[in-house]
C-alpha cells in the first residue's frame, strides 16, 4: 500500500522546469500547505513561461495579420492547449526549451528579412 500523502517530484528535469521546481526536493507532502503552494506556484510559472513563449513563437512565425475574433480564438486555443501540454508533458519533455529555440530562430529570421527588405528599398 502506497502513501497517498506524498507526491514524487522527478529530479532529472529539463533546465527551465528544473529552475522553477528547484526548491521542492524529491517529494512533496500533500498535507503540508506550504509545499503544495510551492508546487502549484512552480507549475503555474512553468505554464506561464510556456504560454508566453508559444505566443511569441506564434507572432514571429505567422506572417498574416488576423482579424480580432479569429486572433482571440487562436489565442484561446493556444492557452488551453499549452495548459494541457504543460500538465501532461511539461516535466518530461523540453516544451519550454523547444519554444525558446523556435522563437530565437524565428526572431533571427525576421531580423534578417527586415534588413534584406531595407537594403532592397535603398537600392
Amino acid at each position: 500500500m502506497t502513501d497517498m500523502s506524498t507526491l514524487a517530484v522527478p529530479t532529472d528535469l529539463w533546465p527551465i522546469a528544473d529552475f522553477f521546481f528547484r526548491g521542492l526536493g524529491s517529494e512533496v507532502n500533500m498535507n503540508n500547505e506550504a509545499e503544495v503552494a510551492v508546487l502549484f506556484r512552480s507549475f503555474f510559472l512553468l505554464y506561464l513561461t510556456t504560454v508566453i513563449l508559444a505566443i511569441i513563437t506564434f507572432k514571429l512565425g505567422f506572417a498574416k495579420k488576423l482579424p480580432i475574433a479569429k486572433a482571440a480564438v487562436v489565442y484561446a486555443v493556444l492557452v488551453i492547449g499549452t495548459f494541457i501540454l504543460t500538465l501532461i508533458l511539461g516535466l518530461n519533455l523540453p516544451i519550454a526549451e523547444s519554444l525558446l529555440v523556435a522563437a530565437l530562430i524565428l526572431a533571427v529570421y525576421r531580423v534578417r528579412l527586415h534588413k534584406e527588405r531595407e537594403g532592397r528599398q535603398e537600392s
